[in-house]
């Protein structure tokens, strides 16, 4: 897997990718948990686009998403939460593709399982 640090380029639009993102957990009294204000660093699966209209209707630009369509942007020291670096994620077992949906999931599973029933 090769980091790539997003002050020298981002993925192309709509690629999954692991995504290393920096922040501070919120502080005493937000959450009172164990790790209260602490800096975190940590790998997420996420996608990047030039565009997202969140579900309050606010559009945001060249930002990463998750699955809960939680927006990150690229590193900021102004910001609290933010994408410092990106790879691309290894393709699924015996394919070259990232991601199958729908009809293509079943033949792929079984070619990789070597069984022709089950999936």
């Amino acid at each position: 897997m090769t980091w790539v640090d997003v002050r020298e380029g981002m993925p192309e639009i709509g690629m999954p990718v692991a995504v290393a993102i920096t922040g501070r957990y919120p502080g005493e009294g937000d959450d009172g948990g164990r790790a209260s204000g602490e800096e975190f660093w940590l790998v997420r699966t996420m996608y990047f686009t030039d565009w997202f209209e969140s579900q309050d209707g606010v559009t945001h630009y060249d930002c990463f998403v998750d699955s809960d369509e939680v927006v990150r942007f690229p590193y900021s020291a102004d910001s609290d939460d933010s994408v410092t670096h990106w790879a691309e994620l290894p393709t699924l077992p015996g394919t070259e593709a990232h991601f199958l949906a729908g009809e293509d999931v079943g033949p792929a599973l079984r070619n990789v399982w070597g069984t022709s029933a089950g999936v």
